[in-house]
């Protein structure tokens, strides 16, 4: 089971080598988060919805991070 309790689907987002949000006094290098579903589809969902351009950023603009699909 996963840390979320019932939801077995989760999404675990890093951050690439050279953001430097993982400079030490900022997130640092190790820095990870977890999201967790109740189901494959709402993850990976989720995941697109994600790495998507997002409507309110400048156009050609993509999120910064890596995420991969992971279960409990």
């Amino acid at each position: 089971m996963s840390e979320s309790g019932k939801k077995p689907y989760g999404i675990r987002i890093t951050l690439p080598e050279d953001d430097p949000r993982r400079a030490p006094h900022l997130l640092g290098p190790d820095w990870e988060a977890y999201r967790w579903y109740a189901t494959p589809e709402e993850r990976d969902q989720a995941m697109k919805d994600m790495l998507r351009e997002h409507p309110y950023s400048r156009r050609g603009d993509r999120p910064n991070i890596h995420c991969e699909p992971v279960s409990a």
